[in-house]
C-alpha cells in the first residue's frame, strides 16, 4: 500500500501534507473516467472561462440533470460574454425562470456587464480578484481559478467536503466543519493540473463516493481513506440535525379580464424570487390569514371566489401554502401587466408560480 497522506489522528491536526501517490491516482482515474458535461474541456485541455463561471453560477443549489439544458439555451442564445452582457435583465430573468434562486440570475446579468465595462471582457485569473466580481464567493471563485487557469485553489462543494470528510475521518459535524474541511481539501490541491484535479474530486465525489453508500470498492483512492480503513465511511460527513422548516401560508389573486387576459406584476428586485413576474398575492407568513386580512392585500377590488385546494411548494428555507382567490378585474387597474395565456411561456415566472398558474386554470373553469 503507498504511503497515506494522513496523520495517525484521525481528526487530523495538520494539512500541509501533499500526497504525490494519491494525486496520480485520481488524476490518473480522471484521465479515464471524466464525466463529459457540456461546458467542460478535455482532461489536459484549456477550459473556456466563460463557460466555467456560467456552468458554475448555475450549478450553485441545483442538479447536473437540470443544468444541462439552460446552459444549452443560454450559450445558443449568448455564445459569449459581450452577447450576455448586451441583453436586458428581463430576457436573462425570462431565460433563467425556472431554474430556481433567482438572484444568480440577476448577479450572472451584473456580473456579464461589470467583466465587459472594466475588465475588457475578460476573466480576473486569482481567486481574491475574482471573488470581488457580482455574484462569485469562496467556491465559485475557486472554482473559476482551478478550472479556467489552472490555479492551485480547492473548490470545496458537497462533493469536496464528502471525498475529504472521509480520506481524513474527520468527524466534526457539517456546517461547523467546514473550515477544516476547507484546509484539508486544500492541501492535497497539486501544482500541476490542479484544475483537472478539482473536477476529478468533483466526479469522485458524484459518481463513487456517494452519500451513504460510498462504491469503496470502485475507489481509485480507497488505499489512502481513513474512513473507509475504519469502517465509518457511510456514516461521513456527519451533519448536525437539521431545523424544521417552517410553513409559510398565502393568498394568491387570479384576475382576469374580460379577454380572459391574466394580471402579472413584477416582484421587487431584491428579496426573495427579485424582479420575476408573479401572479398577485399577500405577504407570505406563518399565521393564517382572515378574510378580511387578505382583502386588505387584495391589488383590487372584485367579488372573490376562493378556489378549490391549494399550491405548495417548498423553497430552501420553510414551506409554502397557497390559497387562491379568483375575480374579474373591476375599476382602476393596480400596477401590473395583462398577459394572455398564450404569452405565459415568454414571461420569467418562477416555478411556484407555473404551479400557481396550472393549478387556477385548472380549478377556475
Amino acid at each position: 500500500m503507498e504511503e497515506s497522506i494522513l496523520s495517525h489522528n484521525p481528526q487530523v491536526q495538520s494539512f500541509g501534507l501533499k500526497n504525490e501517490a494519491l494525486q496520480r491516482r485520481l488524476l490518473a482515474w480522471y484521465d479515464r473516467h471524466a464525466r463529459r458535461l457540456p461546458w467542460r474541456a478535455p482532461p489536459g485541455r484549456p477550459a473556456d472561462p466563460y463557460r466555467v463561471w456560467l456552468s458554475e453560477i448555475m450549478l450553485q443549489q441545483t442538479t447536473v440533470a437540470a443544468v444541462v439544458p439552460y446552459f444549452a439555451a443560454f450559450l445558443s442564445r449568448w455564445p459569449r460574454l459581450e452577447d450576455l452582457a448586451a441583453a436586458s435583465l428581463e430576457e436573462v430573468l425570462t431565460a433563467w425562470a425556472g431554474l430556481g434562486y433567482y438572484a444568480r440570475a440577476r448577479n450572472l446579468h451584473k456580473c456579464a456587464r461589470v467583466l465587459v465595462e472594466e475588465h475588457e471582457g475578460r476573466f480576473p485569473q486569482t481567486e481574491a480578484e475574482l471573488r470581488k466580481l457580482p455574484g462569485i464567493g469562496p467556491y465559485t471563485a475557486a472554482a473559476i481559478a482551478a478550472i479556467a487557469f489552472d490555479q492551485p485553489a480547492a473548490p470545496v462543494d458537497g462533493n469536496w467536503e464528502r471525498v475529504v470528510a472521509r480520506l481524513f475521518a474527520i468527524r466534526t459535524p457539517l456546517p461547523s466543519a467546514k473550515p477544516t474541511l476547507k484546509s484539508a481539501g486544500q492541501s492535497l490541491v497539486p501544482q500541476q493540473r490542479p484544475g483537472d484535479f478539482a473536477q476529478a474530486v468533483m466526479d469522485l465525489g458524484a459518481t463513487i463516493c456517494l452519500p451513504g453508500r460510498p462504491k469503496c470498492l470502485l475507489c481509485p483512492v480507497t488505499d489512502f481513506c481513513t474512513a473507509q480503513q475504519l469502517d465509518i465511511a457511510a456514516l461521513l460527513p456527519a451533519r448536525e440535525p437539521k431545523a424544521k422548516k417552517p410553513t409559510r401560508r398565502g393568498i394568491a389573486f387570479w384576475i382576469t379580464d374580460p379577454k380572459g387576459r391574466l394580471l402579472l406584476r413584477r416582484r421587487p428586485e431584491r428579496g426573495l424570487l427579485g424582479g420575476m413576474m408573479e401572479v398577485p398575492s399577500t405577504a407570505w407568513r406563518e399565521d393564517k390569514w382572515s378574510e378580511a386580512e387578505a382583502l386588505s392585500q387584495a391589488p383590487l377590488a372584485a367579488d372573490w371566489s376562493p378556489l378549490p385546494g391549494h399550491v405548495r411548494h417548498t423553497f430552501t428555507h420553510f414551506h409554502l401554502e397557497l390559497a387562491l382567490w379568483a375575480g374579474r378585474a373591476e375599476g382602476r387597474i393596480p400596477d401590473g401587466r395583462w398577459v394572455t395565456l398564450e404569452g405565459l411561456s415568454d414571461e420569467a415566472l418562477p416555478s411556484v408560480m407555473r404551479k400557481v398558474i396550472t393549478h387556477a386554470l385548472k380549478h377556475s373553469g
